[in-house]
């Protein structure tokens, strides 16, 4: 029988391997049977709280308690989103002003910063350790949730950077899942006896292979703290301790180990398979690695949020690149369509020629949660398709073919970057900015070689004093390397902020 709901693979899970580690952190483990029965009991306590299809929020680090609580949303017949705990307040009452869930789930050690950031009046706040000591199964209520399912439903919302300053929220259902995820398993042999190394935090969705591959297969998945990716002796000990065996890990995570020399202190030589997306693979640092685990094999994924994790792959050849090569993002999935459309809605098949990379199928994003307008921008009917409806994604990314067919990605025809494994809209920082008492201007630019965030503005402000206001108003990823105030803004004849002079005065390619 089809699967229609995740739930049905990790009650799978939890028959066939009980007592099996489904997910570990440093502080503890949980076996498949006890992640049933734990999010079960969370299941029961939400469903006096939300409706189906209504969010569950979460403000706490990822861990095993919280898979336990994002699954028993799921009993619920809700869907979790996770707030970032590093963002600043200004941020969270954005995403919480777009979700407007009616509760929020935390834990002990976050809890008192839950109070006194979120207004008790406005959300009920609970740790997932108080529900889990007072609340009892109540499998009547769980099986009426379960029998209204549908697998179109919500499954998470993960927030993105959005060009009005305002996040967007992008809903993905189970079906997408589902239908990903056991295609992406079978297509690189991930199985039960796997371990995988956690890398993603459970608000980004390089972290939904990891999650759902564990409950999918029965593999281990073995959660990395975000601070051991500032400690590379820590992140290699755990690592060799817990005896990974995959790595579905981003960019800037694999550069961190690289750089800081982590293989010099311990190679973790059970890792057999590493994948990568988030950004394009430096050769230099690509190759540190393939040094260091020669046996493994590489694989660089693509695709944005919007389409479920990823909808290419390129498995890289056993040969060295070189440093300026370009390492393609390779071919479809199975039962994705990824294809080029230039600026009049035409298919490009020749090699060499650019177009803006376009996916359709079961993969979509249901859209923006509680944003037609911005889903309609994005998500629209297939211009190559005149007979029947087609919902396409326009990904904003510029890609073109190489002769042997495989897709190479080229960069953006917007103002959105890829920087430190996040999508950025350039917009968003902007506007941040501009909301800045004393700001008149702003223009921010991305320089891809250096990879660097630079910030131009006009106003009253020096750069040190906004630099600290902007500290309190974006997240740290998203806060400029260099700010340069200007007299004035240039501006081109059309009277928009003339970018191309500002790139010559840094020295950035057009």
């Amino acid at each position: 029988m089809k699967t229609k709901n995740v739930l049905e693979w990790l009650e799978e899970s939890a028959k066939r391997v009980p007592d099996k580690v489904s997910f570990a952190d440093p502080d503890g483990e949980i076996s498949f049977a006890q992640l049933e029965k734990d999010a079960q009991r969370i299941g029961s306590f939400l469903c006096g709280k939300i409706n189906r299809n209504e969010p569950v929020s979460f403000y706490l680090e990822k861990s095993t308690l919280a898979m336990s609580g994002m699954l028993g949303a799921v009993y619920a017949g809700g869907f979790y989103s996770l707030l970032d705990t590093r963002l600043p307040e200004s941020r969270l009452q954005s995403i919480l002003g777009v979700l407007r869930p009616c509760i929020i789930l935390t834990d002990s050690k976050n809890r008192e910063q839950a109070e006194h950031l979120f207004d008790k009046e406005s959300y009920e706040i609970y740790s997932l350790e108080d529900i889990l000591e007072i609340n009892k199964y109540d499998p009547q209520e769980l099986k009426i949730r379960r029998e209204e399912a549908l697998d179109c439903d919500p499954l998470y919302v993960n927030f993105t950077s959005g060009s009005t300053g305002i996040p967007k929220g992008v809903a993905v259902s189970h079906r997408s899942v589902i239908d990903f995820i056991e295609i992406f398993d079978r297509t690189f042999g991930i199985k039960e006896t796997d371990i995988l190394g956690n890398q993603a935090p459970f608000d980004f969705d390089v972290s939904v292979k990891d999650i759902f591959s564990g409950l999918y297969t029965g593999a281990s998945v073995q959660i990395i703290p975000r601070e051991y990716f500032s400690n590379p002796t820590l992140l290699m000990d755990y690592l060799c301790d817990r005896n990974a065996t995959v790595l579905i890990w981003a960019v800037s995570a694999m550069c961190f180990v690289s750089i800081m020399n982590g293989f010099g202190y311990k190679v973790p030589e059970k890792v057999r398979m590493v994948l990568f997306s988030g950004e394009v693979m430096p050769v230099k640092q690509l190759n540190k690695w393939r040094k260091a685990l020669p046996n493994a094999i590489y694989v660089n994924l693509y695709g944005p949020t919007e389409i479920t994790c990823n909808c290419t792959y390129y498995v890289l050849d056993n040969r060295e690149y070189a440093a300026d090569e370009i390492i393609p993002i390779g071919r479809p999935f199975d039962n994705e369509k990824v294809f080029l459309l230039n600026e009049e809605n035409e298919q490009i098949l020749e090699p060499g020629k650019q177009g803006e990379i376009c996916v359709s199928g079961t993969c979509l994003a249901l859209g923006y949660y509680r944003d037609k307008e911005k889903t309609d921008t994005v998500f629209t009917q297939n211009p190559l398709n005149t007979c029947l409806p087609e919902r396409i994604y326009h990904t904003g990314d510029l890609g073109q073919y190489m002769d042997n067919g495989n897709l190479v990605y080229s960069g953006r025809r917007d103002f959105q970057v890829k920087y430190l494994g996040h999508r950025i809209e350039l917009n968003d920082i902007e506007a941040q900015v501009q909301s800045v008492n004393g700001i008149e201007r702003a223009c921010c630019l991305f320089n891809q070689e250096k990879k660097r965030l630079l910030l131009f503005y006009t106003g009253g402000r020096e750069s040190r004093e906004l630099a600290e206001e902007l500290r309190k108003i974006l997240p740290p990823y998203m806060l400029p390397n260099k700010l340069t105030k200007l007299d004035e803004m240039p501006m081109t004849k059309n009277g928009k902020i003339d970018r191309n002079i500002l790139k010559q005065q840094e020295g950035i390619q057009k």
